[in-house]
């Protein structure tokens, strides 16, 4: 088995077919049936949610020719980051981390719990549709939550399986843009939290800089553009396999109320991958403000730009 799952860790056994360049033919055929698997397990538990998927995972090859992540970067080798991303010792990290953060069963019904015992089984399989971009995540759920102004946030919840997935791939495309983004942002960043931000705000101010613009990007996460999210991700991750596999999760749908509907914009909260692909949406509003002179602190999709006088601050006008 790849997996063996004992006190927590993750470890290399002996009998793992994964590697497309010499098990594929092996494994093929036990790639092929994984997905109905999975949906099987969607029936059990929504059987209109799982009436969907074939239809779906039928028109995403010609969103990924529109987005342009059929051609191969030349500056990168084929399939560099996928490699880290399937990294045994990248995979503990995003393991160990989705144990950490728990929650509740999603659209297959699959807990934090059952999910070493499935990967010890699994795993192969879903390692060899990775390498050979066959994967295709599932439908997120839709949750509700309550905000303090009485209206609600929209989550979208991915299974536990896509969630270890995408904190493997959130973990790689972290490490290529952290040193790139602005030192102003504060939110979702390794070492780097609320407080923080704080005191960058009080040292502003006791500069002198007292008029404040505090701004809110309405629907944010909900309004993202996918295109320009997927060139501005390329700049620094070009790997044509990696940006295919994020593109399918920001399509992948969402399940409201046993329906499955499609997610032409946005990227869902509630994911591993959302935070890290916000980041690198506002990091071009970051250098912007930059550019401009003005004094900033950005949390996430807040951001409260600083000025001397507050004729010098066009930002309410701009954003």
């Amino acid at each position: 088995m790849l997996w063996s799952i004992e006190a927590g860790r993750l470890e290399t056994g002996a009998t793992y077919c994964g590697e497309v360049s010499r098990g594929h033919s092996r494994c093929a055929a036990r790639t092929e049936g994984l997905n109905d698997e999975r949906r099987r397990r969607m029936t059990k538990r929504d059987g209109t949610a799982s009436d969907n998927l074939p239809t779906q995972a039928a028109a995403m090859p010609q969103v990924e020719l529109v987005a342009g992540l059929s051609s191969q970067p030349e500056s990168i080798q084929p399939q560099a980051l996928l490699v880290q991303v399937l990294e045994r010792a990248n995979l503990q990290r995003a393991l160990k981390q989705v144990r950490q953060n728990k929650g509740a069963p999603r659209i297959d019904g699959m807990t934090v719990d059952e999910l070493p015992e499935y990967l010890r089984h699994h795993w192969p399989e879903i390692r060899a549709q990775l390498e050979a971009g066959q994967y295709w995540p599932q439908p997120v759920r839709r949750v509700e939550i309550p905000k303090s102004d009485g209206k609600t946030r929209p989550l979208g919840i991915p299974t536990v399986l896509d969630r270890f997935i995408q904190q493997a791939i959130a973990q790689v495309i972290s490490a290529q843009w952290e040193p790139h983004f602005h030192r102003h942002s504060y939110g979702f960043r390794p070492q780097r939290s609320a407080h923080q931000a704080v005191r960058e705000v009080q040292t502003n101010i006791r500069a002198g800089y007292g008029w404040v613009v505090d701004m809110d990007l309405q629907a944010f996460f909900d309004r993202v553009n996918h295109d320009r999210l997927m060139v501005r991700l390329k700049l620094r991750c070009p790997d044509a396999a990696v940006l295919r596999l994020i593109n399918r999760y920001l399509k992948a749908g969402v399940s409201v109320a046993g329906n499955i509907e499609a997610t032409t914009m946005g990227v869902p909260q509630g994911g591993p991958l959302s935070p890290v692909l916000a980041n690198v949406v506002l990091d071009e509003l970051d250098w912007e403000l930059d550019r401009r002179g003005h004094r900033f602190v950005r949390y996430a999709d807040d951001c409260a730009p600083r000025t001397q006088r507050v004729e010098k601050s066009p930002m309410c006008a701009t954003v």
